[in-house]
């Protein structure tokens, strides 16, 4: 028969047949059967077994309870889902086994253990009816948002850049698997995305439902999905549901993002590298985050981008406010986080100490500002005002080092409570009084060695070693035998003992009973607090950015809406900050409605493609608010910032690095506007040279023969033949990176120069690369015969020689085929056909038709 304590495994194994059950037992998380066999070699830890009834024995494996954050995300980070099983009643008060239930359903999107400090973990959920609707939410900190189009490839834009950790779906969109290749995808019944449960709670957004219905579907399953992980939770930290409309913010796609290489760097993951990376100066976890989103998400409407600049240009005036302003955000704990954890009711009393410290800086913020001329900031302040007795009551009521277990006493400071007061007193009382004791029985016994002490099985006890046995006085009561020594009780020693027990359990009881009290009130400040940690992280956003101007000589930058972009010594703010101070070379940029396609020729290595990224990069710091890396900068607003630059295969789609590069051009041109700024670097590469050649040219006409399509673009070829339209086409100019020849040297100026290259100098970049110097004798006479018109044919044999066919000059039909286009076959025989044949074979073997 199976064991009791199996039963009920197996009853609440039931309730979540997909997931890993996390099983409390004691001081661990145990797991059986399958589970077990499935977590074990992933957690890395022994595989035992357990009696299951009738002389079985279930594979079984344990984690400790306290520990239990980095195996969740090891399993959760395997594509594993996890049941966390919880005791729901007191053990003490159980008639029989204790009582257990589910309290948590852990998958890759409500994961909060694991969440990179400075990083959202996103769960999202999308929802198709006529229009796609997204929404997405990262459990630890409460960030809502929902977003709706009618475009496919715009919503998967969104979902690439948010790059959730789960999404979930009805079924009709599973069958469109590539959609989501490399996410993790949860089904959810359809029904729950129709459910009314997330509008109730956000009864006061009903408009923003309205005017967004489909996105809100998708809103509603998320909601119910959290609320069935979590049972039994008020996810109280989630205060609002945000959008975004497209209006308002630049869409940037994943190519953009990453060529860019915006908050990842293309050598890896991590922000090295990136422009994140140079602005990110952030005190703050949650001003790190918020950074993170304006640099994805760049403003358009000029009044918001030029409040921004306002406030980052207060900052870099007043250097002794920002240098302030760093030192106290340095203290700044995680509010958002943390109230996560209180929403959930996993925060500890260090927890609670850590937002206490944090909420008694805002007056300190407060002041700092009242003697400066920030007045864009100042609007801003209200919201940390008003938290001085809520933070008063805090302080008086937290030790300064509490312990992470709410149930272990020593949380509550003495002075808060007076019933917590006297019980520590009798608690204290008690071990002077039992101090007292040990000395008198020592003297009434005569043994030195006598010791009075204290488990938890068998509470107090007198030992006394079995050589000291002959001087044991008979009122001493034997209450356990050791190896060595015996054990005694006496009726004073037990009275004291209900004493103090009593009172140090009691103790614990109210100090946990008073810290969920206090827990539960700032629970119900949840509001206010979240508020105020918004408005430190843009505080610690505006000072970051600052920081980086002031420490990287930025300038302001002038927002217009003239078309011209025009950049005085613009510089490329990771490359500089990777060289040596004064080593980057700064180049002009000077772009209008009239001349708008800048063609970009020169060699390799010379500089094409940072000139280009950091015309792009200037642009978006511009937009987000920053100042950018100039001497001067007017910028023309623009509505989406396009690139397609480098090369890569798409193996899992099956899909060539040409038809990649394809599929990028195709989507610029589909999306791009004449308020677009576009980054082409060598269209046409990964095909044959005249089929390329035949792209690119085609491209660039595409992009400036129409006035009513003239986006701002910069183009790199090596196609010379490309820098012919400008004679064509007033609104192309060609631009070229100066070179300086030394012999069969070159050297690269890395300077923006007008007019055309004359050669790409790809030889002299191959022998700087190290490539063997007969193999670069080689391409150097392969290269003198391909200037002299010679045929790729041709090259392995100098002497024949044949005119070469150009893509713009139309050659003239051959003799031989006028010759055969007029052979009169109709009227020629078999053998006479045969014999023509054969005599053409002689005159081509004889050269005469040559």
């Amino acid at each position: 028969m199976t064991t009791p304590m199996m039963q009920q495994y197996r009853s609440i194994k039931e309730k979540a047949p997909d997931a890993i059950l996390f099983f409390r037992l004691g001081d661990f998380y145990e797991m059986f059967g399958e589970d077990a066999e499935v977590a074990a070699p992933i957690l890395q830890i022994a595989l035992t077994g357990r009696d299951a009834g009738e002389g079985r024995r279930i594979p079984m494996c344990g984690v400790p309870y306290h520990a239990v954050d980095n195996y969740l995300s090891k399993l959760v980070n395997s594509g594993h889902k996890v049941a966390i099983c919880e005791q729901v009643e007191d053990a003490k008060e159980s008639k029989g086994i204790v009582k257990r239930d589910i309290i948590r359903i852990v998958s890759p999107g409500t994961l909060t253990e694991s969440a990179s400090e400075r990083s959202n973990r996103y769960l999202a959920s999308v929802y198709y009816a006529e229009h796609w609707g997204l929404a997405f939410l990262d459990l630890s900190t409460g960030e809502f948002t929902i977003f709706q189009t009618t475009d496919q490839d715009v919503l998967l834009t969104e979902v690439a850049r948010i790059n959730p950790a789960e999404v979930l779906l009805p079924p009709d969109l599973t069958k469109k698997p590539k959609l989501w290749a490399g996410y993790y995808c949860t089904v959810r019944d359809r029904q729950t995305f129709k459910d009314q449960t997330m509008r109730d709670h956000f009864e006061g957004q009903r408009e923003l439902f309205q005017e967004f219905p489909i996105a809100a579907q998708a809103a509603a399953g998320l909601w119910n999905y959290i609320l069935e992980t979590l049972p039994g939770v008020d996810p109280t930290h989630i205060v609002e549901i945000k959008t975004y409309r497209s209006e308002r913010w630049m869409f940037l796609d994943q190519w953009t993002r990453r060529n860019l290489e915006l908050t990842e760097s293309l050598r890896g993951a991590g922000k090295k590298g990136t422009l994140l990376s140079v602005l990110d100066l952030t005190q703050t976890a949650f001003g790190g985050r918020l950074l993170k989103h304006w640099i994805d998400k760049p403003l358009l409407r000029q009044d918001e981008i030029e409040g921004r600049l306002n406030s980052v240009e207060e900052l870099v005036s007043d250097s002794f406010l920002r240098k302030d302003l760093q030192k106290l955000l340095s203290e700044v704990y995680d509010l958002e986080r943390l109230m996560g954890k209180v929403s959930y009711g996993t925060a500890n009393a260090k927890d609670l100490l850590s937002l206490t410290q944090t909420l008694a800086l805002l007056p300190e913020i407060r002041t700092l500002f009242d003697s400066s001329s920030a007045e864009s900031l100042k609007v801003r302040l209200p919201d940390l005002d008003g938290f001085e007795p809520f933070v008063t009551k805090l302080q008086s009521a937290l030790n300064s080092n509490p312990p992470l277990s709410l149930k272990e006493g020593n949380i509550i400071k003495t002075g808060y409570s007076q019933e917590v007061d006297e019980l520590r007193l009798i608690s204290a009382g008690g071990k002077e009084w039992l101090a007292q004791l040990e000395n008198s029985e020592r003297e009434r016994t005569g043994i030195r060695s006598l010791k009075i002490g204290y488990n938890k099985v068998f509470g107090y006890y007198i030992e006394i070693t079995h050589a000291n046995a002959h001087l044991i006085p008979s009122d001493y009561q034997r209450k356990q035998t050791l190896s060595n020594a015996e054990r005694f009780i006496t009726p004073e020693l037990k009275e004291y003992e209900l004493k103090i027990i009593g009172a140090e359990e009691k103790l614990k009881d109210l100090e946990y009973e008073l810290i969920l009290a206090l827990r539960e009130e700032v629970r119900r400040n949840t509001k206010r607090i979240i508020r105020a940690a918004q408005v430190l992280a843009e505080i610690d956003v505006f000072v970051s950015l600052a920081e980086a101007a002031v420490r990287n000589h930025y300038v302001r930058p002038q927002l217009k809406k003239d078309g011209q972009i025009i950049i005085i010594e613009g510089r490329h703010p990771v490359v500089e900050e990777m060289l040596e101070q004064g080593a980057f070379v700064p180049n002009d940029t000077h772009m209008s409605g009239s001349q708008h396609l800048a063609l970009i020729t020169g060699p390799n290595m010379a500089g094409k493609s940072t000139y280009m990224r950091q015309v792009a990069l200037i642009v978006l710091m511009a937009h987000m608010g920053s100042f950018v890396p100039a001497n001067k900068a007017s910028i023309a607003l623009v509505d989406r910032i396009f690139t397609r630059v480098g090369a890569s295969d798409d193996l899992a789609a099956g899909q060539s690095t040409f038809m990649v590069e394809m599929q990028e051009v195709a989507h610029i041109l589909n999306y791009a506007s004449k308020n677009s700024l576009i980054i082409l670097d060598e269209i046409g590469r990964g095909t044959a040279t005249y089929d390329g050649l035949s792209i690119a040219w085609a491209v660039a006409e595409h992009l400036v023969q129409d006035p009513q399509f003239n986006p701002k673009t910069l183009f790199a070829t090596h196609y010379h033949e490309l820098t012919q339209l400008q004679d064509e086409f007033p609104g192309l100019f060609n631009l070229h990176v100066g070179v300086k020849e030394r012999g069969e040297d070159i050297v690269f100026l890395h300077k923006i120069l007008p007019g055309r290259a004359d050669r790409s100098y790809g030889i002299q970049v191959a022998r700087l690369a190290g490539l063997p110097h007969d193999l670069i004798q080689r391409a150097k006479t392969l290269l003198l015969k391909l200037e002299s018109s010679e045929p790729a044919h041709t090259l392995a044999k100098p002497s024949e020689v044949i005119t070469q066919f150009t893509l713009f000059d139309v050659p003239q039909t051959h003799p031989l085929l006028q010759e055969i286009e007029t052979l009169p076959l109709d009227d020629m025989t078999a053998r006479q056909a045969l014999q023509y044949l054969f005599d053409l074979r002689e005159r081509i073997l004889s050269k005469e038709t040559m």
